[in-house]
């Protein structure tokens, strides 16, 4: 996870708690914790002492008891680690005092605004026409792609349910009671054999009859007439558990039937059908047997030995099943989960194994599908209750998507879904989403994937050849999208472009630029006309060594309505108070040289690379760097109109030697912050970054190297900490205030007005110091908590000599001796 999420969240988090505290230090210790080798404080068992405990602590332990039981059987989807999250929430006095304070303040704080007033009346009405809009536009949209579907809707219909007689599950129209006929003693095991093999086939007998379910998910329990002779009857209760795994067996069977119970549990049904005809055959056999006089009750319980076992693990996978609600990669998972319990014997593992392997054949498919084509099939219209591991979030057509398309298509277009992943494809999971993504851009970008032989996937316990090719099909796709994106689209010669621009690695063209276009940026930003800048913009380009990029004409100009500290605190969502009284201060009118960045056109399939979450880090990165030069620029004017100074007599020129001491310390201090940038910063990072480039083998590790390229640059140039970021902010607005003051005295110098000279020089300096000061402490207190060594060279570049803190440390003793004093 990028630091600039993990920012948002907790940022988020903290905003939600009601807390002001910055996210800095929380994300410094999630990276400390992730840094530890030690065990990870939630595992996936849940221990029965951390049920206990919160049985303890709740209100209700049966009732806590219960519904976790409940829980556990439905086989809920990371239901221990939450287990065991309550647990330390509810171990943490302080944890819980603040979450009881936060819920208290929502309500409270709901029930305050639950007064709609007059003047609320035309927001809310422009936001029920703005949904209605919407609502209308996506109804018709959803119209439009259902009259394109050429295949007929699907009949949902449960015809047992319209038919019960159909059923082959004890079907009966009204309640029957046992038949109290007393027959004889030596009669009676003849007519129980035909009631239980009447039972074992779904059907109530005369003297043993089925009872109504409590839970249509529950065994189902039989009651025999108590005219039946004990030791029959104890027979007979032996037998009868068989019949109620059938029953199971069968109710899951004519249940799962409907569109809605997905393939998955359809090609299960049919595998239990299987299963089923040669359960029927054998209680014909018996039936057989019984006719020609030679079953008795002894026999049979002997004959039903291996069907009962059989049978057993039959109804606990359908109960399972039903209990959980489980489809698609669920219901492989708990069959997986019921084959390796199974393990010590052998036909019972056989036994799972077939169900497994018939279960899986559509899901195998659809997987196919994938990772051969980049496409997730739904022939049976299963969008809303779809089950495959990778869900498709498809809105609109890639070519309707807004500008920043490219990142959200890559990030949330296809996503994985934990809980529908298989058992045995869970290691596997990001290789499947990758391999369909990287199919899904080659076919856009109209290329195709040349395979050799599609081998057919099928699950195996044994062996794995479907892993195999999942791999083969995923080597392949990410050669062929990597061949797409480095060779035929100039991957690397685009990223050189853009570092030329927004990096300042193409100096005669950063000379240029300003030259022409520094006139127009002094102007207020609205002020600017934007067509007039991209004019000179293009001449820069044409006169600099630029003009031989061939990406040259991709570059924009662009004028932003908010200033780089406001950029990088929406970026790092930060809402410490200080950041949202900034926030507040957005009618603060810009100059062109304070909004202009640089904006880049890139084209598919580069600007999954380079898309716009990139290029707003690469913005944030020139404006720095362009305003430190622009800064250069102003200081050197001063020197070189400082020069008539020459021509004052030796008294008046003393007066400038303060102001021109100042000059030199800001020029210094501004020349080191862009040698460290440039040289010490963004170089070693962009060497470390082609150098990964080369050994990369798929997309996502270009996103991630190319994200870690733009994260550290981001974090060692002093954007990412609002306290570095607001010390050179203000250490910046400084010299502007210095030079703009020094050009003013230039254009009507007098050898006069010395006192009020020295004065504003000597109030400038002091504010350059402290400013200074404050930064050179920040990043010496950077350094102590995250030994971030190239910090460490701007505080001994810019207090090389100690002069500023030794300065600072005077100031700070004649202080405390005028309090003394006083």
């Amino acid at each position: 996870m990028s630091e600039f999420k993990q920012h948002y969240l907790v940022g988020e988090l903290l905003e939600l708690l009601g807390s002001t505290s910055s996210p800095e230090k929380f994300v410094e210790e999630l990276h400390k914790g992730t840094s530890r080798s030690s065990d990870p404080a939630l595992s996936n068992v849940v221990t029965q002492s951390c049920i206990r405990q919160l049985a303890n602590n709740s209100p209700n332990s049966d009732l806590f008891l219960m519904k976790y039981e409940e829980l556990k059987s439905k086989k809920v989807y990371l239901l221990e680690p939450f287990m065991q999250l309550l647990n330390l929430v509810s171990a943490d006095e302080n944890l819980k005092n603040c979450l009881a304070k936060n819920v208290s303040h929502t309500t409270a704080g709901n029930t305050q605004n639950f007064t709609i007033t007059r003047e609320d009346v035309p927001q809310i009405c422009k936001n029920v026409i703005k949904a209605a809009v919407e609502g209308e536009r996506k109804l018709n949209k959803h119209i439009s792609m259902s009259d394109k579907r050429i295949d007929p809707p699907l009949v949902s219909q449960n015809w047992i349910i319209d038919r019960p007689r159909f059923s082959w599950d004890f079907p009966s129209d009204v309640p029957i009671t046992p038949c109290q006929k007393v027959v004889p003693t030596a009669s009676q095991e003849t007519i129980l054999l035909w009631d239980i093999l009447s039972c074992l086939k779904g059907i109530d007998g005369s003297y043993i009859i089925s009872e109504p379910l409590a839970n249509p998910y529950d065994l189902r329990s039989f009651v025999i007439s108590q005219d039946v002779g004990t030791s029959f009857k104890q027979l007979a209760q032996q037998i009868l558990p068989l019949a109620s795994y059938y029953s199971m067996t069968v109710r899951f069977g004519e249940g799962k039937v409907l569109p809605e119970d997905g393939q998955v549990n359809h090609a299960l049904r049919g595998g239990l059908n299987c299963l089923l005809k040669d359960y029927l055959l054998f209680i014909v056999q018996l039936e057989a047997e019984h006719i020609r006089g030679k079953l008795n009750l002894q026999k049979l319980w002997f004959y039903i030995q291996p069907t009962m076992a059989t049978m057993s693990i039959l109804a606990h996978i359908t109960s399972t099943i039903c209990k959980a609600s489980a489809k698609g990669g669920k219901v492989l998972s708990l069959l997986y989960e019921q084959m390796n319990d199974v393990s010590g014997e052998a036909k019972s593992k056989e036994l799972c194994l077939f169900l497994i392997r018939a279960a899986s054949v559509p899901y195998m498919q659809t997987l196919e599908k994938w990772v051969y084509k980049g496409v997730i099939s739904d022939p049976y219209q299963e969008v809303k209750i779809w089950t495959f591991l990778v869900e498709d979030n498809e809105l609109i057509q890639r070519e309707e998507l807004p500008v920043d398309y490219s990142a959200d298509y890559w990030e949330k277009r296809y996503a994985v879904r934990h809980e529908r992943i298989p058992v045995f494809l869970s290691e596997h999971a990001q290789t499947i989403l990758r391999t369909g993504k990287y199919l899904n851009v080659i076919r856009q970008c109209g290329k195709t994937v040349q395979w050799g032989r599609q081998e057919p996937l099928e699950y195996q316990y044994r062996g794995q050849k479907y892993i195999a090719a999942i791999d083969r099909a995923y080597s392949e796709a990410a050669r062929t999208l990597l061949e797409v994106l480095i060779h035929e689209n100039d991957l690397m010669g685009r990223l050189r472009s853009v570092k030329n621009y927004f990096l300042l690695a193409q100096g005669d063209f950063v000379v240029q630029f300003m030259n022409l276009c520094e006139g127009e940026l002094v102007k207020n930003m609205y002020d600017i006309v934007i067509h007039r800048l991209a004019s000179l913009l293009e001449l820069a380009l044409r006169m600099s060594t630029a003009d031989s990029d061939p990406y040259k004409d991709d570059l924009k100009p662009e004028l932003l309505p908010h200033d780089l500290e406001f950029q990088m605190f929406r970026i790092l969502s930060i809402q410490t108070r200080g950041e949202k009284a900034f926030s507040s201060q957005l009618d603060t009118t810009l100059t062109g040289l304070e909004a202009f960045v640089f904006n880049y056109d890139v084209k598919w399939p580069v600007s999954l690379i380079i898309n716009r979450n990139a290029i707003s880090c690469y913005q944030m990165i020139f404006r720095q760097l362009f305003y430190c030069k622009h800064i250069e620029r102003l200081l050197c004017r001063v020197w070189i109109s400082n020069k008539i100074a020459k021509t004052f007599t030796c008294e008046a020129a003393m007066a400038y030697r303060q102001a021109f001491s100042l000059r030199q310390r800001m020029l210094d201090c501004i020349q080191h912050l862009e040698y460290y940038m440039m040289v010490e910063v963004i170089e070693p990072n962009w060497l470390t970054f082609l150098n990964k480039m080369s050994k990369v083998s798929n997309v996502d590790d270009v996103l991630s190297v190319h994200q870690d390229l733009l994260d550290n640059c981001l974090k060692e140039c002093m954007l990412t900490d609002p306290g570095l970021l607001g010390c050179i902010t203000s250490l910046c607005a400084v010299c502007i205030e210095f030079c703009h003051f020094m050009q003013n005295e230039a254009e009507s110098v007098t050898e006069g007005k010395e006192g009020s000279f020295k004065e504003r020089i000597a109030r400038l300096d002091t504010g350059f110091m402290e400013t200074l000061v404050r930064l050179l402490d920040r990043i010496r207190d950077l350094g102590r908590e995250i030994d971030n060594e190239k910090l460490l060279n701007v505080l001994c570049r810019l207090d090389f000599n100690m002069f500023y803190t030794e300065t600072l440390s005077r100031q700070g003793t004649s202080t405390r001796q005028q309090d003394i004093s006083g």
